[in-house]
């Protein structure tokens, strides 16, 4: 048996024609392969059976140590060889189960996810309605923090540090151009936990951190009844008409039809046919093809848009449809003066207008969208297509009536403004 081994020793050691093993004791051995590459080996039995247990990388001593550790395990009636086999395989598991790993996946499966050359992601229609929204929110405030943890380790204390800094807006930077606040914060915390729930359906051993009260403000707290005065709304209809850009088109046209940020936003002209415009199944939150009638003023708006050559949608600022609206909205903020108000709170103006025009509830609940109940909602399948065309013809009038009022008029209309 070789004795007085050092690392300089080994590293002197000559390769030859073939792989040969040096003894240094207590079952190890140094081997040498004919490429002159170093490495060790622990020879053992294990269940009346050789068994050989490789080490790479390390020094003479913990090489030592390793060959003790393992006759040990032996002695205990474990085989070491298997524990490194199973150990490798957890953390090459772990690798493959990042935070960002699953989230793809999730995006993946869910939303139809595929990413372009350039890494862009695209998603499939009638899929995850969101899924666009999610992908933002997770490349713009989550991959940095938590995207190369694997999901198994993340704790509840590293989300609620994340959250604190997105409550704190300390991730907001030129070039991340995202608002920041206690919402923010809740809408990150909704898109892990989808996240995470949807992995521990997966897998039998996972079990997600996240617990109720985590959230920055409650529901009821959440909950907005803001709608513009009219004071309010004949500043932002002037400001929105004095310029050109899509954003400002969006600003009306959300306006006369009372419809969602990202249903306008991701119009395509496809979608529209003649005087109607069908938002479709897959991108309405209802999951039903939704036929607004548009109004003439609402018309005119769309004419406004020019067409893109390669491009499907209505609003946008180049080949993809409009996005990056809180960097638009604090400019438009700015230049009509109105502070304190937000995009969805124009589709609560429009359904407040429609009820000061004296518009049906039923019909003005049918041109937002929404579902009517009961038994009612679930026999009547009339399309109302007359009724809503006369509602939302009523709004374009209302809205007229308010940036336009009529000479003479000395008599203030009500103020339809609420705060939460």
């Amino acid at each position: 048996m070789a004795k007085g081994h050092t690392d300089i020793g080994i590293r002197n050691l000559k390769p030859g024609s073939a792989r040969r093993e040096i003894p240094d004791g207590n079952g190890l051995y140094i081997v040498v392969h004919p490429s002159g590459t170093k490495s060790y080996a622990v020879r053992y039995r294990y269940g009346g059976k050789p068994r050989k247990l490789t080490l790479k990388g390390i020094t003479l001593k913990a090489a030592r140590k390793e060959a003790a550790d393992a006759l040990y395990e032996v002695e205990k009636g474990r085989d070491p060889s298997a524990a490194k086999r199973q150990k490798k395989e957890a953390q090459q598991l772990a690798a493959e189960n990042t935070f960002k790993a699953v989230a793809e996946e999730y995006l993946k499966r869910e939303g139809g996810m595929k990413r372009d050359d350039e890494g862009r992601p695209k998603f499939a229609a009638g899929k995850l309605r969101t899924a666009n929204q999610q992908c933002a929110t997770l490349e713009r405030l989550v991959y940095k923090t938590l995207g190369d943890r694997p999901i198994a380790e993340i704790k509840r204390s590293e989300i609620i540090r994340l959250l604190d800094k997105i409550d704190a807006g300390e991730l907001v930077d030129d070039d991340n151009p995202i608002e920041g606040g206690p919402v923010m914060a809740d809408r990150t915390l909704a898109v892990i936990r989808r996240i995470l729930n949807w992995h521990a359906v997966r897998d039998e051993n996972y079990r997600s951190p996240i617990v109720r009260g985590m959230a920055r403000v409650k529901p009821k707290e959440r909950a907005r009844t803001r709608t513009l005065t009219d004071d309010e709304l004949r500043a932002i209809w002037k400001a929105a008409s004095e310029g050109e850009g899509s954003f400002l088109a969006l600003i009306k046209f959300l306006l006369l039809t009372a419809a969602r940020r990202n249903e306008a936003a991701g119009m395509k002209r496809e979608e529209v046919n003649g005087t109607d415009w069908t938002l479709p199944a897959s991108r309405n939150k209802t999951k039903l093809d939704l036929v607004r009638p548009l109004s003439e003023k609402a018309q005119a708006v769309l004419e406004t848009q020019p067409e893109i050559d390669g491009c499907p949608y209505v609003f946008t600022t180049g080949s993809r449809a409009l996005s990056g609206f809180s960097k638009f909205k604090a400019d438009f903020d700015e230049a009509c003066g109105a502070t304190g108000w937000m995009l969805h709170d124009l589709r609560r103006t429009a359904r407040s207008l429609m009820s000061r025009a004296g518009v049906n509830a039923d019909h003005a609940e049918r041109c937002l969208g929404h579902v009517i109940g009961g038994v009612r909602g679930t026999s009547d399948r009339h399309e109302y297509h007359a009724e809503k065309k006369q509602a939302f013809d009523a709004l374009a009038v209302q809205i007229e009536r308010i940036i336009n009022p009529p000479k003479g008029n000395v008599t203030a209309l009500p103020s339809s403004r609420k705060r939460a």
